[in-house]
Protein backbone atom coordinates (compact mmCIF):
# COMPACT_ATOMS: atom_id res chain seq x y z
CA UNK A 1 0.00 0.00 0.00
CA UNK A 2 2.81 2.69 1.25
CA UNK A 3 4.19 1.57 -2.90
CA UNK A 4 1.11 2.41 -4.06
CA UNK A 5 0.91 5.98 -2.15
CA UNK A 6 4.08 6.45 -3.80
CA UNK A 7 3.27 6.01 -7.30
CA UNK A 8 -0.09 8.17 -6.64
CA UNK A 9 2.19 11.00 -5.05
CA UNK A 10 5.11 10.59 -7.78
CA UNK A 11 2.13 10.58 -10.33
CA UNK A 12 1.17 14.00 -9.08
CA UNK A 13 4.38 15.01 -8.17
CA UNK A 14 5.37 15.52 -11.87
CA UNK A 15 3.89 18.64 -11.88
CA UNK A 16 5.60 20.04 -8.53
CA UNK A 17 7.14 23.06 -8.68
CA UNK A 18 6.47 24.00 -12.51
CA UNK A 19 2.64 23.40 -12.62
CA UNK A 20 0.02 26.38 -13.45
CA UNK A 21 -3.75 25.97 -13.24
CA UNK A 22 -6.01 26.97 -16.15
CA UNK A 23 -9.59 26.81 -15.03
CA UNK A 24 -11.30 27.78 -18.80
CA UNK A 25 -15.12 27.49 -20.31
CA UNK A 26 -15.52 26.87 -23.74
CA UNK A 27 -13.22 28.96 -26.64
CA UNK A 28 -9.97 29.44 -26.10
CA UNK A 29 -7.41 31.01 -23.82
CA UNK A 30 -4.30 34.02 -24.59
CA UNK A 31 -1.50 33.89 -23.22
CA UNK A 32 1.17 36.77 -24.72
CA UNK A 33 3.45 39.27 -23.61
CA UNK A 34 7.25 39.60 -24.27
CA UNK A 35 10.64 38.11 -22.56
CA UNK A 36 13.48 40.59 -23.28
CA UNK A 37 16.91 39.28 -23.59
CA UNK A 38 16.25 35.95 -24.88
CA UNK A 39 16.53 36.29 -29.01
CA UNK A 40 16.81 32.71 -30.79
CA UNK A 41 15.86 31.03 -27.58
CA UNK A 42 12.79 29.16 -27.88
CA UNK A 43 9.72 29.62 -25.29
CA UNK A 44 7.81 26.55 -24.88
CA UNK A 45 4.00 26.85 -23.76
CA UNK A 46 3.66 22.90 -22.11
CA UNK A 47 0.85 21.65 -20.61
CA UNK A 48 0.91 19.72 -16.67
CA UNK A 49 -0.97 16.66 -17.29
CA UNK A 50 -0.78 14.43 -14.84
CA UNK A 51 1.30 11.95 -16.18
CA UNK A 52 4.19 14.80 -16.50
CA UNK A 53 4.95 18.29 -19.35
CA UNK A 54 3.18 17.96 -22.99
CA UNK A 55 4.82 20.55 -25.34
CA UNK A 56 1.27 22.38 -26.26
CA UNK A 57 3.41 24.99 -28.83
CA UNK A 58 6.53 26.73 -28.92
CA UNK A 59 7.89 29.84 -30.84
CA UNK A 60 11.28 30.82 -31.31
CA UNK A 61 11.59 34.50 -29.98
CA UNK A 62 12.95 37.42 -31.81
CA UNK A 63 14.95 40.78 -30.48
CA UNK A 64 11.85 42.33 -29.04
CA UNK A 65 10.91 39.27 -27.40
CA UNK A 66 6.90 39.12 -28.03
CA UNK A 67 4.96 36.61 -27.79
CA UNK A 68 1.73 35.50 -28.23
CA UNK A 69 -0.06 31.92 -27.85
CA UNK A 70 -3.60 30.75 -28.22
CA UNK A 71 -5.03 27.76 -27.18
CA UNK A 72 -8.62 25.65 -26.69
CA UNK A 73 -9.64 26.35 -22.98
CA UNK A 74 -10.37 23.13 -21.32
CA UNK A 75 -14.29 22.89 -20.18
CA UNK A 76 -14.76 23.83 -16.68
CA UNK A 77 -12.20 22.23 -14.88
CA UNK A 78 -8.94 23.30 -13.90
CA UNK A 79 -6.02 22.63 -16.03
CA UNK A 80 -2.37 23.38 -16.04
CA UNK A 81 0.31 24.84 -17.73
CA UNK A 82 3.78 26.45 -17.93
CA UNK A 83 6.04 28.71 -20.03
CA UNK A 84 9.57 27.50 -20.04
CA UNK A 85 12.69 28.37 -21.60
CA UNK A 86 15.36 26.16 -20.61
CA UNK A 87 15.22 25.14 -16.81
CA UNK A 88 13.46 29.04 -16.43
CA UNK A 89 9.78 28.58 -15.40
CA UNK A 90 6.31 31.15 -15.59
CA UNK A 91 3.50 29.35 -14.18
CA UNK A 92 0.11 31.14 -14.52
CA UNK A 93 -3.68 30.46 -13.96
CA UNK A 94 -6.54 30.95 -16.23
CA UNK A 95 -10.15 31.38 -14.63
CA UNK A 96 -11.80 32.29 -17.10
CA UNK A 97 -11.45 32.32 -21.26
CA UNK A 98 -8.88 35.33 -20.89
CA UNK A 99 -5.84 36.61 -21.54
CA UNK A 100 -2.69 36.22 -19.30
CA UNK A 101 0.23 38.80 -20.04
CA UNK A 102 3.33 37.90 -18.96
CA UNK A 103 6.05 40.10 -19.07
CA UNK A 104 10.04 39.04 -18.12
CA UNK A 105 13.40 39.36 -18.58
CA UNK A 106 15.94 35.85 -19.28
CA UNK A 107 17.98 34.13 -18.06
CA UNK A 108 15.90 35.32 -14.60
CA UNK A 109 12.43 35.03 -15.92
CA UNK A 110 11.38 32.72 -13.58
CA UNK A 111 12.23 35.30 -10.51
CA UNK A 112 11.93 38.03 -12.22
CA UNK A 113 8.42 38.03 -14.15
CA UNK A 114 5.15 40.40 -14.01
CA UNK A 115 1.97 38.73 -14.85
CA UNK A 116 -1.68 40.25 -15.22
CA UNK A 117 -4.67 38.32 -15.61
CA UNK A 118 -6.75 36.98 -12.55
CA UNK A 119 -5.82 37.17 -8.82
CA UNK A 120 -4.90 33.97 -8.28
CA UNK A 121 -2.03 34.62 -10.59
CA UNK A 122 -0.47 36.84 -7.81
CA UNK A 123 -0.39 34.25 -5.25
CA UNK A 124 1.09 31.75 -7.31
CA UNK A 125 3.75 34.36 -8.22
CA UNK A 126 4.15 34.43 -4.39
CA UNK A 127 4.36 30.87 -3.68
CA UNK A 128 6.94 30.60 -6.58
CA UNK A 129 9.39 33.15 -5.05
CA UNK A 130 9.11 32.07 -1.82
CA UNK A 131 9.94 28.18 -3.20
CA UNK A 132 13.12 29.53 -4.90
CA UNK A 133 14.28 31.38 -1.35
CA UNK A 134 13.58 28.25 -0.14
CA UNK A 135 15.65 26.55 -2.11
CA UNK A 136 18.70 29.12 -2.05
CA UNK A 137 18.56 28.67 1.65
CA UNK A 138 18.31 24.74 1.86
CA UNK A 139 21.66 25.08 -0.98
CA UNK A 140 23.44 26.98 1.74
CA UNK A 141 22.74 24.54 4.26
CA UNK A 142 23.69 21.82 2.16
CA UNK A 143 26.66 23.40 1.24
CA UNK A 144 27.75 24.50 5.10
CA UNK A 145 31.19 22.87 5.31
CA UNK A 146 31.25 22.36 8.73
CA UNK A 147 27.53 20.30 9.38
CA UNK A 148 27.37 16.84 9.28
CA UNK A 149 25.23 14.34 7.47
CA UNK A 150 22.38 14.27 9.80
CA UNK A 151 22.64 17.88 10.64
CA UNK A 152 21.82 18.97 7.40
CA UNK A 153 19.35 16.55 6.42
CA UNK A 154 18.16 18.14 9.80
CA UNK A 155 18.51 22.06 9.00
CA UNK A 156 16.55 21.15 5.78
CA UNK A 157 13.69 19.52 7.28
CA UNK A 158 13.64 22.26 9.55
CA UNK A 159 13.37 24.89 7.28
CA UNK A 160 10.87 23.06 4.40
CA UNK A 161 8.67 22.38 7.86
CA UNK A 162 8.34 26.28 8.58
CA UNK A 163 7.72 27.28 4.60
CA UNK A 164 5.00 24.17 4.76
CA UNK A 165 3.20 25.65 8.32
CA UNK A 166 3.33 29.12 6.34
CA UNK A 167 1.80 27.78 3.33
CA UNK A 168 -1.22 25.96 4.44
CA UNK A 169 -2.22 28.64 6.76
CA UNK A 170 -1.86 31.73 4.45
CA UNK A 171 -2.63 29.91 0.60
CA UNK A 172 -4.32 26.57 1.16
CA UNK A 173 -6.71 26.71 4.11
CA UNK A 174 -7.30 30.26 3.49
CA UNK A 175 -9.26 29.50 0.08
CA UNK A 176 -9.00 25.46 -0.54
CA UNK A 177 -10.69 25.49 -3.92
CA UNK A 178 -8.63 28.35 -5.11
CA UNK A 179 -5.40 27.90 -8.21
CA UNK A 180 -2.72 29.05 -6.03
CA UNK A 181 -3.87 26.32 -3.38
CA UNK A 182 -3.91 23.60 -5.35
CA UNK A 183 -0.34 24.75 -7.07
CA UNK A 184 0.81 24.58 -3.11
CA UNK A 185 0.34 21.22 -2.67
CA UNK A 186 3.08 20.30 -5.50
CA UNK A 187 5.88 22.43 -4.50
CA UNK A 188 9.15 21.14 -3.71
CA UNK A 189 13.20 21.36 -3.52
CA UNK A 190 16.37 20.21 -4.78
CA UNK A 191 18.65 18.95 -1.55
CA UNK A 192 22.13 17.76 -2.22
CA UNK A 193 20.77 14.62 -4.40
CA UNK A 194 17.27 14.26 -3.00
CA UNK A 195 14.06 16.21 -4.08
CA UNK A 196 11.59 16.71 -1.71
CA UNK A 197 8.29 17.79 -1.35
CA UNK A 198 7.44 20.56 0.93
CA UNK A 199 4.03 18.30 1.80
CA UNK A 200 4.58 14.45 0.89
CA UNK A 201 1.86 12.16 3.01
CA UNK A 202 5.24 9.98 2.79
CA UNK A 203 6.99 11.96 4.98
CA UNK A 204 4.23 13.01 7.46
CA UNK A 205 0.89 10.99 7.21
CA UNK A 206 -0.74 14.44 8.47
CA UNK A 207 0.51 16.21 5.12
CA UNK A 208 -3.17 14.14 4.12
CA UNK A 209 -4.86 17.04 5.82
CA UNK A 210 -4.35 19.81 3.10
CA UNK A 211 -4.39 17.77 0.59
CA UNK A 212 -8.24 16.60 1.61
CA UNK A 213 -9.16 20.36 1.84
CA UNK A 214 -8.24 20.70 -1.72
CA UNK A 215 -9.67 17.68 -2.30
CA UNK A 216 -12.90 18.46 -0.88
CA UNK A 217 -12.92 21.80 -2.63
CA UNK A 218 -12.96 19.96 -5.72
CA UNK A 219 -15.67 17.97 -5.14
CA UNK A 220 -17.73 20.94 -4.56
CA UNK A 221 -16.33 22.71 -7.55
CA UNK A 222 -14.85 20.37 -10.11
CA UNK A 223 -17.16 17.14 -9.07
CA UNK A 224 -15.81 13.87 -10.60
CA UNK A 225 -12.65 15.55 -12.01
CA UNK A 226 -9.59 13.50 -12.82
CA UNK A 227 -7.21 15.76 -10.46
CA UNK A 228 -10.13 15.59 -7.71
CA UNK A 229 -9.82 12.31 -7.98
CA UNK A 230 -6.66 11.74 -7.94
CA UNK A 231 -6.03 13.76 -4.76
CA UNK A 232 -8.90 12.03 -2.84
CA UNK A 233 -6.70 8.92 -3.92
CA UNK A 234 -3.15 10.07 -2.22
CA UNK A 235 -5.43 11.19 0.68
CA UNK A 236 -7.46 8.12 1.32
CA UNK A 237 -4.35 5.82 0.54
CA UNK A 238 -2.31 8.46 3.56
CA UNK A 239 -5.05 8.32 5.76
CA UNK A 240 -4.69 3.87 5.64
CA UNK A 241 -1.27 4.52 5.59
CA UNK A 242 -1.63 6.64 9.15
CA UNK A 243 -4.18 4.02 10.64
CA UNK A 244 -1.88 1.03 10.25
CA UNK A 245 1.01 2.91 11.98
CA UNK A 246 -0.72 3.46 14.31
CA UNK A 247 -1.94 0.47 14.93
CA UNK A 248 1.70 -1.13 14.72
CA UNK A 249 2.77 1.48 17.39
CA UNK A 250 0.38 -0.37 19.75
CA UNK A 251 1.93 -3.45 18.85
CA UNK A 252 -1.21 -4.52 16.85
CA UNK A 253 -0.71 -5.96 12.87
CA UNK A 254 -3.32 -5.57 10.52
CA UNK A 255 -4.40 -6.58 7.26
CA UNK A 256 -3.76 -3.25 4.71
CA UNK A 257 -6.36 -4.84 2.62
CA UNK A 258 -8.83 -4.59 5.15
CA UNK A 259 -8.36 -1.10 5.95
CA UNK A 260 -10.89 1.22 4.73
CA UNK A 261 -11.58 5.01 4.40
CA UNK A 262 -13.95 7.25 3.58
CA UNK A 263 -13.60 9.95 1.15
CA UNK A 264 -14.17 12.79 2.81
CA UNK A 265 -12.55 14.81 5.45
CA UNK A 266 -13.72 13.69 8.53
CA UNK A 267 -15.22 15.63 11.60
CA UNK A 268 -15.50 14.00 15.29
CA UNK A 269 -17.15 15.79 17.87
CA UNK A 270 -18.89 15.06 21.08
CA UNK A 271 -22.70 15.61 20.91
CA UNK A 272 -24.82 17.33 23.57
CA UNK A 273 -24.62 14.30 25.40
CA UNK A 274 -20.87 13.81 25.71
CA UNK A 275 -20.76 11.20 22.97
CA UNK A 276 -18.40 11.52 20.36
CA UNK A 277 -19.77 11.57 16.77
CA UNK A 278 -17.69 10.94 13.51
CA UNK A 279 -19.25 12.53 10.23
CA UNK A 280 -17.97 9.05 8.69
CA UNK A 281 -19.47 6.64 10.80
CA UNK A 282 -23.09 7.67 8.65
CA UNK A 283 -21.65 6.07 5.66
CA UNK A 284 -24.86 4.30 4.09
CA UNK A 285 -26.88 7.07 4.69
CA UNK A 286 -27.36 10.53 2.67
CA UNK A 287 -26.52 13.09 5.14
CA UNK A 288 -27.21 16.59 5.51
CA UNK A 289 -23.99 18.42 6.71
CA UNK A 290 -25.72 21.77 8.53
CA UNK A 291 -23.35 24.33 9.99
CA UNK A 292 -25.52 26.87 11.99
CA UNK A 293 -25.91 29.22 14.51
CA UNK A 294 -28.79 29.25 16.96
CA UNK A 295 -28.91 32.31 18.42
CA UNK A 296 -28.89 34.29 14.65
CA UNK A 297 -32.39 35.53 13.69
CA UNK A 298 -34.30 32.71 11.87
CA UNK A 299 -32.93 30.34 13.26
CA UNK A 300 -36.26 28.73 15.03
CA UNK A 301 -38.02 28.89 11.19
CA UNK A 302 -35.05 27.30 9.96
CA UNK A 303 -34.68 24.52 12.73
CA UNK A 304 -39.24 23.85 12.07
CA UNK A 305 -37.85 23.21 7.72
CA UNK A 306 -35.00 21.28 9.10
CA UNK A 307 -37.69 19.07 11.57
CA UNK A 308 -39.74 18.90 8.38
CA UNK A 309 -37.03 17.44 5.73
CA UNK A 310 -35.52 14.93 8.66
CA UNK A 311 -39.51 13.67 9.23
CA UNK A 312 -40.09 13.06 5.61
CA UNK A 313 -36.95 11.27 5.02
CA UNK A 314 -35.04 9.90 7.66
CA UNK A 315 -36.76 6.47 7.58
CA UNK A 316 -35.79 6.35 3.85
CA UNK A 317 -32.10 7.12 4.77
CA UNK A 318 -31.64 10.75 5.62
CA UNK A 319 -29.67 11.89 8.80
CA UNK A 320 -28.35 15.42 9.55
CA UNK A 321 -25.17 16.14 10.81
CA UNK A 322 -25.72 19.96 12.15
CA UNK A 323 -22.62 21.71 13.43
CA UNK A 324 -23.21 24.81 15.47
CA UNK A 325 -20.81 27.88 15.77
CA UNK A 326 -22.61 29.54 18.59
CA UNK A 327 -20.26 31.06 21.11
CA UNK A 328 -22.56 30.03 24.24
CA UNK A 329 -22.34 26.42 24.31
CA UNK A 330 -24.66 26.32 27.15
CA UNK A 331 -26.82 28.01 25.07
CA UNK A 332 -26.55 25.91 22.11
CA UNK A 333 -27.45 22.66 24.86
CA UNK A 334 -30.37 24.05 25.38
CA UNK A 335 -31.70 24.51 21.85
CA UNK A 336 -30.80 21.12 20.94
CA UNK A 337 -32.12 19.09 23.57
CA UNK A 338 -35.42 17.87 22.01
CA UNK A 339 -33.67 17.49 18.32
CA UNK A 340 -33.54 14.00 16.83
CA UNK A 341 -30.90 14.37 14.30
CA UNK A 342 -27.19 14.72 15.59
CA UNK A 343 -26.13 17.87 17.08
CA UNK A 344 -22.35 19.17 17.68
CA UNK A 345 -20.50 22.15 18.60
CA UNK A 346 -17.63 23.44 17.50
CA UNK A 347 -15.38 27.22 17.59
CA UNK A 348 -14.82 26.83 13.62
CA UNK A 349 -11.80 25.61 14.41
CA UNK A 350 -11.67 21.81 13.62
CA UNK A 351 -14.45 22.52 10.82
CA UNK A 352 -12.62 25.05 8.60
CA UNK A 353 -11.98 23.28 6.07
CA UNK A 354 -16.32 23.24 5.38
CA UNK A 355 -16.52 26.78 6.57
CA UNK A 356 -14.23 28.32 4.25
CA UNK A 357 -16.61 28.03 1.85
CA UNK A 358 -18.82 29.82 3.77
CA UNK A 359 -20.36 33.54 2.51
CA UNK A 360 -23.23 33.85 5.01
CA UNK A 361 -24.59 30.83 7.73
CA UNK A 362 -26.53 28.55 7.48
CA UNK A 363 -24.26 26.72 5.52
CA UNK A 364 -25.10 22.73 3.70
CA UNK A 365 -23.35 20.23 2.25
CA UNK A 366 -24.88 17.27 0.88
CA UNK A 367 -22.83 13.60 1.22
CA UNK A 368 -23.96 10.43 -0.58
CA UNK A 369 -23.89 7.31 0.57
CA UNK A 370 -20.55 6.25 -0.43
CA UNK A 371 -19.47 9.49 2.25
CA UNK A 372 -18.62 11.83 -0.93
CA UNK A 373 -19.25 15.06 -1.27
CA UNK A 374 -21.90 15.49 -4.28
CA UNK A 375 -23.53 19.18 -3.82
CA UNK A 376 -21.19 22.30 -1.76
CA UNK A 377 -23.01 25.65 -1.07
CA UNK A 378 -23.03 26.85 -4.01
CA UNK A 379 -24.73 24.13 -5.75
CA UNK A 380 -27.29 23.42 -3.84
CA UNK A 381 -30.49 24.86 -5.45
CA UNK A 382 -33.33 23.38 -3.52
CA UNK A 383 -32.73 21.61 -0.55
CA UNK A 384 -35.62 18.91 -0.61
CA UNK A 385 -35.24 18.37 -4.34
CA UNK A 386 -31.57 17.67 -3.50
CA UNK A 387 -31.43 15.53 -1.08
CA UNK A 388 -34.32 13.76 -2.21
CA UNK A 389 -32.23 13.06 -5.39
CA UNK A 390 -29.52 11.09 -3.84
CA UNK A 391 -31.80 9.18 -1.74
Amino acid sequence: MKNYLTRLWASAAVCAAVMCIASCGKGNFKVEGSITDAADSVLYLENMALDGPQKVDSVTLTADGNFSFSEEAPAGVPEFYRLRIGQQIVNFAVDTVATVNVKASYPTMASTYTIEGGDDNQRIRELALKQIDLQARAKRVVDAPDLSANAVGDSVLALVDKYKEQVMSDYIYKDPGSASAYFALFQGIVAGQAYLMIIDPRRNVDDVKPISAVATSWDVYYPGSLRGENLHNIAIEAMKTRRIVQAEQQGITIDASKVTETDIIDIVLPDNKGVTRRLTDLKGQVVLLDFHVFAAQGSRERIMALRELYNKYHSRGLEIYQVSLDEDEHFWKTQVAALPWISVHDDGSRTQIYLSQAQTLPLDYIISRANIVVLGPRQIKNLEADIAAQL
